[in-house]
C-alpha cells in the first residue's frame, strides 16, 4: 500500500518564500536597468532606444543627392559624410572584408583637399550593419511583453560606408515604457494588495474590481499577485515595460 505524505508550510515559511520571490525580482530588475543603461550608450548616435533583434525586410529606393548637405566650407573633403559625397562602390567584393573605394566631393560643395580620395569600408549592405549604426523611428502602442516587432523605416549614418540604399525598413522588436515603476507596483501589491490597488495601477480594471470585492481572494491573490509582479510575469495592460 502507498502512503501519501502531505507538504504543511507554515507561515512563516511562507513569509520567507515570499521574500526569496522578492529578492530574486529585484534582482532581475537591477539586471534589466544595467542592459538599458549599455544600450544608451550605444544609442548616443540615434535619436531613440532601438533593440538588437531586427530582421531586414524589403529595401526603399533614395535618391542621396536630393539631400542638402551642411559643411563649413573650410572642411576637408577627405573627411565630408554623406550626403556631401559620392562614392563607387564593388558589388563585387566579399561579405565581411574591408575593401577600398573611391568618393567624389559632390559639384556644389566647397572643400579643401582633393575632391576625389579613397575610403575604407567593411562589405556588406547596408541594412546589414549594426543597429547602432542605424537611425530608426520607434513607436509604443505595441506589446512589449511578449516578444512582439513592428515594421519600421532606419536610416544608416551619415558617417557609414554600406552598399545598396541607405534607407531602408526592417523589423524592431517591441521595447517601450509608459512610466510604471516596477516597485511601486510591488510595493502597493504587498500593502494594498488586498484591495486590488495593484491591479488598477497597473490598468487591469476588471481584475481590480473582483479583488477588491473577494478581499484579495481571501487573501490567495493577494500572495498570487505579489509573486507575479516580483517575478515580472504581471506586467502594465498596455503592453508596456517597467521602468
Amino acid at each position: 500500500m502507498f502512503q501519501r505524505h502531505c507538504i504543511v508550510i507554515n507561515m512563516r515559511s511562507a513569509l520567507a518564500l515570499i521574500m526569496i520571490f522578492i529578492f530574486s525580482g529585484i534582482r532581475q530588475s537591477q539586471t534589466a536597468g544595467n542592459l538599458m543603461e549599455t544600450e544608451t550608450k550605444f544609442e548616443g548616435q540615434t535619436k531613440n532606444m532601438t533593440n538588437n533583434d531586427a530582421i531586414p525586410l524589403t529595401i526603399k529606393s533614395i535618391n542621396d543627392t536630393n539631400v542638402s548637405c551642411s559643411r563649413a566650407p573650410d572642411s576637408e573633403c577627405s573627411l565630408l559624410p554623406f550626403p556631401c559625397i559620392r562614392c563607387n562602390y564593388n558589388y563585387s567584393c566579399h561579405y565581411g572584408r574591408d575593401v577600398n573605394i573611391t568618393c567624389t566631393a559632390l559639384d556644389n560643395v566647397q572643400c579643401k583637399g582633393n575632391r576625389t580620395f579613397v575610403q575604407q569600408m567593411n562589405c556588406r549592405y547596408c541594412y546589414q550593419t549594426e543597429i547602432w549604426q542605424q537611425a530608426c523611428s520607434h513607436r509604443g502602442n505595441c506589446n512589449s511583453v511578449n516578444p512582439h516587432y513592428y515594421r519600421t523605416n532606419c536610416t544608416v549614418h551619415s558617417d557609414v560606408f554600406c552598399l545598396g540604399n541607405r534607407s531602408f525598413t526592417r523589423n524592431l522588436k517591441c521595447n517601450w515604457t509608459q512610466g510604471y515603476r516596477w516597485s511601486t507596483a510591488l510595493i502597493i501589491s504587498i500593502t494594498l494588495g488586498g484591495f486590488g490597488a495593484d491591479r488598477f495601477y497597473l490598468g487591469h480594471w476588471q481584475e481590480g474590481i473582483g479583488k477588491l470585492f473577494s478581499f484579495g481572494g481571501l487573501g490567495v491573490w493577494t500572495i498570487i499577485d505579489v509573486l507575479l509582479i516580483s517575478l515580472h510575469y504581471l506586467g502594465p495592460a498596455d503592453g508596456s515595460l517597467y521602468i
